[in-house]
């Protein structure tokens, strides 16, 4: 978007700048200082992208810009008041009130201010020319200035609303955890009830048939092993039973699955899943497993923070069933250079931990987080 904006405000600098020229006038040494001030106005255009981040330095070029296009476009003699001055200084009046502050560029408006006023001081202009000049840039600068009050109160309200959203998302997170605790409260409940009741009492009853056992007779042996064994049974599965109740650990790739689908809901992120290579059969370990999710976690909180695009690709594989690989992908709009922060760097460290890499790339088009573990034997 940023970049599409950049090229937009380029084509409409060009466009007014091929209008200006057509009025230059003169020898081939004025025409051609002239086109050497062009070229410097153009220079200092394409530094723009590099110094967005930094509006002390952003205000400066553009204030040498408006500069320069006075000097350019002053009217010599016989020439009269080239009104194209009148359009780009109003391209570059708009630019610094969209980029910059009010404060920072209110500067871009004085300066163009007075360069006109410089022209109309030292120009023996009719009085409608003078007229027509100073109420469009009262008119101007008062456009551009309701613009600002109406895009600051816009950028407010989708601030509060993404603070609202953070909030609601917060909340569905610990109502969803209570809720998960709550249920696993329960569960170890019941699983103690049945170990402490049931377990207890098949225990008890195996020891009364092993004693039973002792004193039957001969004949009655072979039945009372059977009873034996169906306790024993009843007794193991009860005990597999307390296990499954007192574990709240989904392993492999479909409690990742449920936990991304999880998180896709409450971000609004449409992810494509691609599983190829048998990713679904995979033996993954507990610990495993939540090193992967964190790490998708954090790719899709990467594209939820610095990525307008509201989409993502990932994909799962585990060829040859001795690494499992998995990629998240998103589209980017804008070139600038990314620097691994907390999460990436905290995700590279829990995988390193358990024999994993990661491998982050960005492209012009794409922002890709790669990574792998080795699976035991």
């Amino acid at each position: 978007m940023c970049m599409n904006l950049y090229w937009i405000w380029l084509l409409f600098n060009a466009v007014a700048w091929s209008f200006a020229i057509l009025g230059f006038s003169g020898d081939l040494s004025e025409i051609t200082w002239r086109l050497f001030g062009l070229s410097l106005f153009f220079i200092l255009f394409f530094f723009m992208p590099l110094v967005k981040e930094k509006p002390v330095i952003s205000t400066v070029l553009i204030a040498i810009n408006a500069v320069i296009s006075v000097i350019i476009l002053f009217p010599q003699q016989g020439e009269p008041f080239n009104l194209f001055l009148l359009l780009i200084l109003s391209l570059l009046i708009g630019e610094a009130y969209y980029q910059l502050s009010t404060r920072l560029a209110s500067i871009i408006a004085i300066v163009s201010t007075i360069g006109v006023i410089f022209i109309i001081l030292n120009k023996d202009l009719s009085a409608t020319e003078i007229s027509f000049i100073l109420l469009y840039l009262v008119f101007l600068i008062a456009a551009i200035i309701l613009y600002k009050q109406t895009k600051n109160e816009k950028d407010d309200f989708f601030l509060r609303y993404d603070v609202l959203l953070s909030e609601y998302r917060s909340l569905k997170r610990r109502v969803v955890s209570e809720e998960e605790s709550a249920r696993q409260e329960e569960r170890t409940l019941i699983a103690h009830e049945i170990h402490d009741s049931v377990g207890h009492k098949l225990t008890a009853l195996l020891m009364q048939m092993e004693a039973f056992r002792l004193t039957a007779d001969e004949k009655d042996q072979e039945q009372i092993q059977s009873l034996k064994s169906l306790a024993s049974e009843s007794l193991e599965e009860t005990r597999n039973a307390v296990k499954v109740l007192k574990s709240n650990e989904i392993g492999g790739l479909q409690g990742i699955l449920r936990l991304i689908r999880m998180l896709e809901t409450e971000s609004f992120i449409r992810i494509q899943f691609s599983v190829k290579h048998g990713a679904f059969t995979v033996p993954l370990t507990g610990e495993q497993s939540f090193v992967i999710f964190r790490s998708v976690q954090e790719a899709l909180t990467n594209i939820m923070k610095h990525s307008n695009a509201r989409e993502a690709e990932i994909s799962f594989e585990a060829p040859g069933g001795s690494v499992f690989r998995f990629e998240i992908s998103n589209p980017v709009m804008n070139s600038y250079r990314f620097e691994e922060g907390f999460g990436l760097t905290s995700m590279r460290e829990r995988l390193d931990k358990i024999g994993g890499q990661l491998e982050v790339q960005k492209t012009e088009e794409q922002f890709i987080v790669k990574g792998f573990i080795k699976l035991a034997d």
